[in-house]
């Protein structure tokens, strides 16, 4: 029974639509507002109208957008997964908002709509992938980088704002926004012997989030050497456990990439527990990462996710570097990238998932 339409095969277009966000919400949604991975001379952001497929540029100026989510204050935050440089971006109004230019050497916006564009430093500076924005403000992210060079590879961070959002009606003002100041830590796993574990081998288990000094407007791929923060293999995309939310907890889950071509690493699906969100404000709660979805043969490089309401299933996706990869070890009969439904953990003896079923798979190699 499924049925799968074009929403837009727009001239305009994007031609590396990445991550999108529904707006104004997900259950009557007018528009997608979307990143485009490519260069400062190309469209950044762009909403795609459901009802004919018009596309519209609202940004232009970054650099590998990448991430883009809607906040519980009423805007779009995108970020650039571009290296140590960068940045998130946060937008109000996007449907009125059009052909604003954002210069990444001064961070200076300009256009007609510039006064709905805010730069948003306080997060800091690395590869923007993933991000778990939570309805108070408080947001965990990771950077995709690889352990190349003596590196640890991709670190994960978590910002804390000065002024959260307690709800209420949308922000009327970019000024309001819990995004304009906060304090960054970076998680660093290894509770033994005080706190001072860290490094190859305690990649997953309890850990503490480090406080990283004068964090705004700071490389955070350079800090998370400097504070020995856990490394993994390019963290990616991220999404909230709705459950876990609704009982006042927080857990989300991301992908870490690996490297199937050269390392037969084929990543994995984690998952970060961070307490109540009261403690996890106050940075009062233990985090814990453990692995959700072991990487495979058959199911490798696992990049986008998104938490399913209703059935409380994570649906995540494949984004393999091969074209054509046989379907099993010295098969000559190819499959290509593939999406897949995962179980959460269940009443059982381990902490991962109980089942994975691969539903739909691209068929035009």
């Amino acid at each position: 029974g499924l049925e799968v339409s074009v929403v837009s095969a727009a001239a305009n277009l994007g031609a590396n639509i990445d991550m999108m966000a529904l707006w104004p919400n997900d259950a009557n949604p007018t528009h997608i507002i979307a990143c485009n991975e490519q260069g400062t001379g190309q469209a950044g952001v762009q909403r795609i109208r459901l009802s004919d497929g018009l596309t519209e540029t609202i940004l232009t100026g970054t650099n590998s957008c990448d991430p883009a989510h809607r906040t519980a204050w009423g805007t779009i935050v995108v970020g650039e997964e571009s290296g140590n440089t960068g940045s998130v971006l946060e937008i109000i109004d996007p449907l009125n908002t059009t052909g604003v230019q954002y210069d990444r050497a001064t961070h200076a916006l300009s256009g007609a709509n510039a006064g709905n564009v805010a730069y948003r430093p306080a997060l800091g500076h690395l590869s923007f992938e993933g991000l778990a924005i939570y309805p108070n403000g408080v947001v965990y992210y990771g950077d995709e980088n690889r352990p190349g060079g003596g590196t640890a590879g991709g670190a994960y961070f978590k910002f804390i704002p000065y002024s959260p959002f307690f709800g209420g009606a949308p922000i009327s003002d970019l000024s309001q926004s819990p995004l304009a100041g906060g304090q960054v830590y970076g998680l660093r796993l290894g509770k033994r012997s005080g706190n001072t574990d860290f490094g190859q081998g305690t990649n997953t288990g309890k850990g503490v989030w480090v406080e990283i000094p004068g964090s705004d407007d700071a490389d955070l791929r350079a800090a998370a050497a400097t504070f020995r923060l856990t490394g993994y293999y390019r963290p990616e995309d991220l999404d909230i456990d709705l459950v876990a939310l609704n009982n006042g907890n927080v857990r989300f889950c991301g992908n870490n990439t690996g490297n199937e071509e050269d390392d037969r690493n084929w990543g994995e699906t984690i998952c970060i527990t961070d307490g109540t969100l009261a403690a996890a404000t106050a940075n009062a709660a233990t985090p814990e990462l453990q692995v959700l979805v072991p990487g495979r043969f058959r199911m490798g490089m696992l990049d986008n996710i998104a938490f399913q309401p209703g059935s409380g299933n994570w649906i995540v996706q494949e984004d393999r570097d091969a074209v054509g990869i046989p379907a099993s070890p010295g098969s000559p009969y190819p499959f290509n990238n593939s999406i897949y439904t995962c179980l959460d953990d269940g009443k059982d003896g381990d902490l991962q998932s109980d089942g994975c079923l691969r539903f739909l798979t691209v068929n035009d190699l």
